[in-house]
């Protein structure tokens, strides 16, 4: 059986300086095209039955860099919808609503492109990911390219966790993650991995500091 491959896309302008990033299309920064880039030997070591990326262009041209050109949009893989959140740091809203915390206390409606989600919701769109790319595992690796907060949903929802235990997974710019079984139980192997680390879940690359 093979493994599920997670890329996150690469750096942008407003992923840089902290800003919800949901539905609006923001190209990647040259640093973020020289970290999706760097993603290419690594992917390059592994069979690959199937890619897929979310239809965003910062995902898409992150899946290209990497070496998965063939990669298909799929519109579930987009990221959480921040409605009224949308371009927004924490500190700005936090300036409004105190204490705020996405992963317990949602979003806000937005305007007709934005309407925001819950996080039932986007654990909804990451079960019908999961649903379809599941059976491809028996012909090998499967890539997804995606977001911070959708590819941390989805990884809680691989582990049989609830949605909002995504929480718990802290995702950076131009990384990889890989999960994978267990005895036939779902496990996570790598996390995190920055460009330039080794695929494998037999031995982690040395830490490095991220960026948010």
């Amino acid at each position: 059986m093979g493994e599920l491959i997670l890329l996150r896309h690469g750096e942008t302008q407003w992923s840089a300086s902290g800003r919800h990033t949901g539905r609006t299309d923001i190209p990647l920064t040259p640093r973020g095209e020289a970290a999706a880039a760097a993603l290419a030997p690594a992917m390059a070591g592994r069979h690959i039955a199937a890619a897929f990326t979310s239809p965003a262009s910062r995902a898409v041209r992150t899946a290209g860099l990497a070496g998965l050109r063939d990669a298909k949009p799929d519109p579930d893989l987009q990221e959480w919808d921040y409605g009224g959140y949308e371009g927004r740091t924490t500190t700005q809203i936090e300036a409004e609503r105190p204490g705020w915390y996405l992963w317990r206390d949602g979003v806000i409606p937005g305007d007709a492109a934005h309407p925001g989600e819950t996080v039932a919701q986007v654990g909804a769109r990451a079960d019908a990911v999961l649903a379809r790319v599941t059976p491809l595992l028996d012909q090998g690796d499967v890539a997804v390219v995606a977001h911070g907060h959708m590819l941390r949903v989805l990884t809680a929802r691989w582990l049989g966790l609830e949605p909002d235990a995504g929480r718990l997974f802290r995702l950076d710019t131009g990384t990889f993650s890989l999960l994978g079984t267990e005895h036939d139980r779902p496990v996570l192997r790598l996390w995190n991995v920055p460009p330039g680390g080794r695929l494998t879940g037999d031995q982690a690359p040395e830490d490095q500091a991220a960026e948010d």
